[in-house]
């Protein structure tokens, strides 16, 4: 089966000299969310940011059979939605319908069409009754799932998230696993936090130095991590 995320020898270099990525290959295949694992600055953003063009380095990386390319960004950003750490980033509209209409007003639908994605989006992320809402007098859980709702709005096939449980109590924690649980699309997940990974991930990679260093099971490679003196910052996969 032809994965709906490859890259080879994935490789990024900062303006600065620092080599965030020095040869990454990975696969995303259909029904699958993988946890990537890994210290500050393993890496784990910086590929994450490959996915849609946000950034482009050297190597081969492809989205649904499409390179990720200049050319094709629009497309590939039809594909793969986003959720970043930071949910501020992403909510800057006055209205949490306005927030989560705009990606797909940008897509050229009409504002009816538009609307309606928004609210069926909203309605799959339980923030339906908070419409005419401001986003900044959200909590940060309620947040978190109107900018998801905004990127499930545009209907991708592949969903990103960069560490979505930061700033999460444990409840929060527990009711976004369940909701990431219920969508289809399959998932590649930045996570510090073992527990979430268990109950959502299927698979998990570990990245060190900017390779992934392992993968495979998503409970073997904490394991693995947890107790190989070689790999560094074990005590953040310990908790």
């Amino acid at each position: 089966m032809e994965p709906l995320i490859e890259s080879r020898n994935l490789r990024f270099t900062y303006p600065d000299g620092t080599q965030a990525l020095a040869g990454v290959d990975f696969t995303l295949h259909q029904g699958e969310t993988v946890a990537l694992f890994g210290a500050n600055g393993s890496g784990k953003t910086t590929f994450v940011l490959h996915l849609n063009g946000l950034l482009m380095g050297d190597g081969y990386v492809s989205v649904c059979g499409i390179p990720v390319a200049k050319k094709n960004l629009a497309e590939i950003r039809r594909k793969v939605g986003v959720v970043f750490q930071d949910s501020d980033e992403q909510l800057f509209m006055p209205t949490v319908l306005e927030d989560v209409s705009f990606g797909p007003l940008n897509l050229g639908l009409p504002p009816d069409e538009a609307f309606e994605a928004a609210k069926g989006a909203l309605e799959l992320t339980g923030m339906a009754t908070f419409l005419d809402k401001a986003p900044y007098h959200l909590s940060a859980g309620e947040k978190r799932r109107v900018a998801l709702a905004g990127v499930l709005a545009m209907r991708p096939e592949v969903l990103v998230l960069d560490e979505p449980t930061t700033s999460l109590d444990p409840h929060g924690q527990h009711s976004l696993a369940e909701l990431l649980r219920r969508l289809p699309q399959p998932k590649v997940v930045v996570t510090h936090d073992t527990h979430f990974a268990r109950a959502i991930a299927t698979r998990a990679v570990f990245f060190q130095k900017g390779v992934i260093a392992d993968q495979g099971d998503v409970d073997d490679v904490i394991r693995r991590f947890r107790w190989d003196p070689r790999l560094e910052a074990a005590d953040r996969l310990a908790t």
